[in-house]
């Protein structure tokens, strides 16, 4: 595993200030230029947009290169920490997100809020609570001075229960909210945007390394796609605004309102996370990235089914974009947070 540098780049700390850029431009092309959104529509196939789908494979194909899935065979090393990551990513956030959102979507947003956009916002809530952090959780424990090599072992688990978990509980959850999804779409979302993209990463990552060396791969290979990454994400939101601007124009008190639970559910996710890890007296160089894992989300991801299931202009596509609106401001403080109380841990010495 490459080890990330305790900093942030420019992009990935301003990410929330990128989203806003791209939020005014997509709404400008919404409103002054609708023929090209209309034009990008025609290109679709199986419900899923062609132009999503390529401009989501280009964020997420560097992201599955630099996970190293021989780390799992490490998994019997301090189980404790997996086991927190797990029972919090899989059994508790998703619920927990359910909760929150419906929470204030039905209940107490109810006068700013119709019933039929709320249902499809808890949608958009409930894919991102389903999907934990892939890439920026590296970031996340580098900030956190999070043991580099167990933060890999935690990110390559989670992915591979990705594969066999997110389908039925987005499925389950959805159900519960009375939202009809057929499985075979969920399905080849989930083919389309995790295993295809994964497949690659692993092929890539064998067939450089065996080339050229795993120093060569994680230093400099992996970084050459650092632009292509951030450059996917950017048009990718404008993309999806220049879809949503109709929504956003009628509707611009519903990013805070979407805001609010998706802030909400972060904090509470870190705070169980983080909290069981200090009771089971665990260093903090696992505590940290566990608590961070869990926290933040693979947005690309919750971004790509939203999309596939209820099309680039859905209120649930919507929603799962303010998640990658709220994502760096927040974890940054949960940074701070983690940092100050990195003296009521024991240090691993290892």
């Amino acid at each position: 595993m490459q080890k990330e540098k305790g900093t942030i780049n420019s992009f990935q700390k301003y990410l929330s200030v990128w989203v806003i850029i791209c939020m005014a431009i997509g709404v400008f092309i919404s409103r002054f230029l609708p023929q090209i959104p209309d034009f990008l529509n025609r290109f679709e196939h199986a419900k899923v947009s062609i132009p999503m789908a390529v401009l989501i494979w280009i964020m997420i194909y560097p992201m599955m290169m630099k996970v190293d899935f021989k780390s799992v065979k490490n998994v019997g090393k301090n189980p404790k920490g997996l086991f927190v990551t797990w029972i919090v990513n899989w059994l508790i956030k998703p619920f927990t997100m359910y909760g929150i959102a419906s929470l204030f979507f039905f209940v107490i947003f109810k006068d700013f809020i119709t019933s039929d956009l709320a249902t499809e916002y808890l949608a958009g809530a409930v894919l991102l609570g389903a999907a934990p952090c892939t890439a920026m959780v590296f970031v996340w424990s580098s900030l956190t001075n999070g043991n580099p090599a167990y933060t890999v072992v935690q990110v390559a688990t989670n992915d591979l229960i990705i594969l066999i978990a997110f389908v039925p509980i987005v499925k389950f959850l959805l159900g519960v909210s009375n939202v009809s999804v057929p499985f075979d779409t969920l399905i080849l979302s989930v083919v389309l945007f995790v295993v295809i993209p994964l497949a690659a990463g692993v092929l890539t990552r064998i067939i450089v390394t065996k080339i050229n060396g795993t120093e060569y791969f994680e230093n400099m290979f992996t970084h050459k796609f650092d632009n292509a990454t951030s450059i996917g994400l950017l048009l990718t939101l404008i993309l999806l605004f220049s879809f949503q601007g109709k929504t956003i124009i009628e509707n611009p008190l519903h990013i805070i309102l979407i805001a609010v639970p998706l802030i909400l559910q972060t904090l509470l996710i870190f705070a169980i996370a983080f909290t069981v890890c200090k009771l089971l007296k665990l260093p903090y160089d696992i505590a940290a990235p566990a608590g961070m894992i869990g926290a933040s989300n693979f947005f690309e991801l919750a971004v790509a089914v939203a999309v596939a299931l209820f099309g680039t202009s859905s209120p649930a596509a919507l929603a799962t974009t303010v998640g990658v609106l709220t994502e760096v401001p927040v974890m940054l403080l949960l940074v701070r947070i983690a940092n100050k109380s990195k003296k009521h841990f024991t240090i691993n010495q290892e």
